[in-house]
């Protein structure tokens, strides 16, 4: 081909990254300049695999002949033959799911869901009660692309070799777009830097990011953390969900539920390489083939655009206001503020904070770049110790629109 295809983490098959090159090229007002400098191919050869997907569709861009998707003399016994033939290659995938997939691959004279349901349970392919372990979600959501990211960790998962599997998982808020699905074998800052470095260099920075109060993310106490530093200063606004609510990242929990009933409740992971190897073939399944309930039953790749804020590979300096008040953070974390002294966290160590008066007499707020960390209140009489904790809020629960 020329052209180097590479996807975020782990190499994938080539057909993946040109589908979802295609699909992303093919969003309104897409860059596509930027997009193939991010997937390493010439804008040639971008304009080249955008033509052939107009000619003749997803399969115009696999190097293999394939079989038309839809035929003028298609009968119902074919059309039943597909909707089990897809119902075996993606188990969990209900009536509504299965109808949408064959509508987008141009088969025709398709039943209703209940008809398709009916057939399912009549060749034992779904259980009566199946539907009824399917509860619905509130759905709220970020109204364009990159608005919010969330990320988390799914547990983790014995791997029959030895070891765990800790699938590290980032999806997009408005458009359900999984953007990474990482085998990692630990749960810290050394492992997953690395891997949002490779999202950031592909789909560009996110406007926020959306992470649970636990490690890497958080540190005892709602702690700052090296990593939520590192985003900040890149000009991410991190946001945490409320302990013990884990409807606060209800996208997140509710993908957790797709990855364990699709992928690793029907696989045997040997190792964390097999485990991406299996997770880099489901990803663009799930991005580019699966219809999603939330959506429409569209595909979370009709909905996706990269970040116009492409990632800083040297981050930015640090600059303030003319009127805010600079205080250099101390080697054990913390400021002088008015004779007292205040505990901000031993990340933020050597890094320059910014001071800022309210409309409240006595109280000021505490920045970080455009992080707001806390509060300071001088009228509160002074503790016995020589410390006073800033107000964390960082851990506060993120709002929806």
């Amino acid at each position: 081909m020329g052209d180097t295809w590479w996807m975020p983490w782990n190499p994938a098959t080539a057909m993946s990254l040109r589908l979802e090159f295609v699909n992303l090229a093919r969003q309104p007002n897409a860059n596509i300049a930027e997009l193939s400098r991010r997937f390493g191919i010439s804008r040639k050869s971008a304009y080249k695999w955008l033509e052939r997907f107009r000619l003749g569709g997803e399969a115009a861009l696999s190097d293999r002949s394939r079989r038309p998707h839809r035929t003028p003399d298609q009968t119902s016994a074919e059309v039943r033959q597909r909707l089990l033939e897809l119902r075996t290659e993606h188990p969990a995938w209900g009536p509504r799911k299965l109808r949408r997939r064959l509508e987008d691959l141009g088969v025709g004279d398709l039943p209703a869901h209940s008809t398709i349901g009916a057939l399912l349970r009549r060749e034992g392919r779904i259980e009566a009660r199946a539907s009824e372990q399917h509860q619905p979600w509130q759905r709220f959501e970020r109204a364009h692309p990159n608005e919010l990211w969330q990320m988390d960790f799914k547990g983790h998962v014995a791997l029959s070799r030895g070891g765990r599997c800790h699938p590290l998982t980032v999806l997009d808020d408005h458009a359900r777009y999984l953007l990474g699905l990482r085998a990692c074998g630990r749960e810290n800052t050394a492992t997953v830097r690395p891997h949002l470095e490779s999202l950031f260099e592909r789909y560009g920075l996110p406007e926020n990011l959306l992470c649970d109060n636990a490690p890497p993310w958080s540190g005892c106490g709602g702690e700052w953390t090296p990593l939520a530093i590192w985003l900040v200063r890149l000009g991410i606004r991190v946001l945490h969900g409320r302990p013990y609510h884990p409807q606060t990242q209800g996208k997140e929990e509710r993908f957790h539920r797709t990855l364990k009933a699709e992928v690793l409740s029907r696989n045997d992971l040997r190792d964390l390489a097999h485990s991406q190897q299996v997770f880099d073939q489901w990803r663009p399944i799930y991005n580019q083939q699966r219809p999603h309930d939330s959506l429409d039953m569209a595909t979370p790749a009709t909905r996706y655009t990269p970040s116009t804020r492409s990632w800083p590979k040297v981050l930015p300096p640090i600059q303030y206001s003319p009127d805010d008040v600079v205080r250099l953070v101390k080697g054990k974390g913390e400021i002088t503020w008015r004779n007292r002294t205040y505990y901000l966290g031993h990340g933020f160590a050597t890094q320059p904070v910014a001071v800022r008066p309210t409309s409240t007499d006595g109280l000021y707020e505490v920045f970080f770049c455009h992080q707001r960390l806390g509060g300071i209140d001088l009228k509160t009489p002074p503790a016995k110790s020589k410390h006073h904790y800033l107000s964390l809020l960082k851990t506060q629960p993120a709002t929806h629109p």
